[in-house]
C-alpha cells in the first residue's frame, strides 16, 4: 500500500483535521527534536483509534504512539508510517475518590482536579509533564510518589483492536516500568482511587513541589526531563556531576549546569547531538564509577 493510499484510507475513516502529512514531529516533543512522521493523526473517540490500529494491521503499516512528547527523543530521520497522538482524548472525572481520566489528560490537570475535589495522593505528579496515557505507560513518578500507588485500573484498545479492562496487580508496575511496554496494549482510559483529604493541606503540597521544581529543573530550555533512571544506591545527577560534564556539550546539547540529570536543547540541537551526548555520559560515568546510567528517556525513529 503507498503513502497516496494510506492517505485516502485515513481521509475516509478519521476526521479531516485529524490527519497530517510529513509532520515535524519536533513540533511535538519537549527537547524540539525529531525529523518527520509520514502521517500524523489524532484521533477525537475511541472508534478512530480502533479503525487506525484495524487500517495498520490490515496493510502492515507501522504504528508509533506517542503522548505529550515529554519523556521522548526522536531521531533525526522521522518515523515511517502513522504516528498517533491521543491528545485529544483529555477528559478528567471526578466520581467519588475516583478520578477518571482519558489517555491525552495532563497529570498536572488531574492532581489540580484532585485538589478543588479535596482529594489527596496526587500531589507528586502536579508537576509532571506528562499525559495519563505515558505515565501508565512507564509508572511515571516523582518525589516519592509513583502511578502505581494511586491507579486502580485502566482501559486499553489492544494490539488487534480490542477494548479490555486492566487492573491495577495485571499492569505490572515497577520503577519506570509497566506491562504496556511489552504488550503494545494502547491506554485510553484510566480509573485512580484516592483519598479524602484537606484543601489547604493538599494545596501546600503542591505549592512546595512546584517550587522544587522551579529551582532545581532547567524549565527555561527545551528538554525531555531526567534523561537517566536512579541507579540503585546512587544519585545520578551526583555522579554525572562528579565527573565534570556539568555544562559539557556535543553541538547545542548541553549538560544542565542547573540540574545534572537533564540535557537541554541550547537552540538547533539536533537529536543525533543529543544521543551522542547521553552515550559520552554513560561511557564517563561508567568508567570513573562502574556505574552503568540506564536511560528512562524512550528513543525512537529513524536516523
Amino acid at each position: 500500500m503507498d503513502k497516496k493510499d494510506i492517505l485516502i484510507s485515513l481521509l475516509s475513516s478519521l476526521n479531516y483535521n485529524n490527519v497530517m502529512v510529513d509532520e515535524p514531529l519536533k513540533n511535538h516533543t519537549f527537547t524540539k527534536l525529531g525529523g518527520k512522521a509520514d502521517f500524523y493523526v489524532t484521533p477525537s473517540n475511541y472508534i478512530e483509534i480502533i479503525k487506525v490500529v484495524k487500517l495498520c494491521n490490515k496493510y502492515q503499516i507501522p504504528l508509533t504512539l506517542i503522548g505529550n512528547g515529554s519523556n521522548l527523543i526522536i531521531k533525526d530521520g522521522g518515523i515511517r508510517g502513522i504516528v498517533m497522538s491521543l491528545m485529544k482524548l483529555n477528559t478528567i472525572k471526578i466520581r467519588g475518590n475516583y478520578i477518571i481520566a482519558q489517555s491525552g489528560a495532563m497529570l498536572s490537570m488531574c492532581s489540580v482536579e484532585a485538589l478543588n475535589s479535596n482529594l489527596t495522593g496526587f500531589e507528586f505528579a502536579c508537576g509532571i509533564p506528562g499525559t495519563v496515557g505515558g505515565a501508565l505507560y512507564m509508572n511515571a513518578g516523582a518525589y516519592e510518589g509513583e502511578i502505581k500507588d494511586i491507579i486502580d485500573y485502566c482501559y486499553v484498545i489492544t494490539s488487534e483492536g480490542n477494548l479490555k479492562r486492566i487492573d491495577k496487580d495485571d499492569l505490572n508496575l515497577s520503577y519506570r516500568s509497566s506491562i504496556l511496554q511489552k504488550s503494545k496494549d494502547i491506554v485510553i482510559e484510566a480509573t485512580f482511587k484516592l483519598n479524602e483529604g484537606n484543601y489547604d493541606t493538599i494545596k501546600a503540597k503542591m505549592d512546595d513541589l512546584r517550587i522544587k521544581r522551579v529551582t532545581k529543573q532547567p524549565l527555561e530550555y527545551p528538554s525531555c526531563g531526567s534523561v537517566f533512571k536512579r541507579p540503585q544506591g546512587h544519585y545520578t545527577g551526583k555522579l554525572i556531576t562528579d565527573c565534570d560534564l556539568k555544562g559539557y556539550n556535543i553541538g547545542q546539547a548541553e549538560v544542565s549546569t542547573k540540574h545534572a540529570g537533564f540535557i537541554i536543547n541550547k537552540g538547533g540541537a539536533t537529536a543525533k547531538e543529543y544521543i551522542s551526548l547521553i552515550n559520552h555520559i554513560q561511557e564517563t560515568v561508567y568508567k570513573k564509577f562502574q556505574v552503568h546510567l540506564e536511560p528512562e528517556v524512550k528513543i525512537i525513529g529513524e536516523d
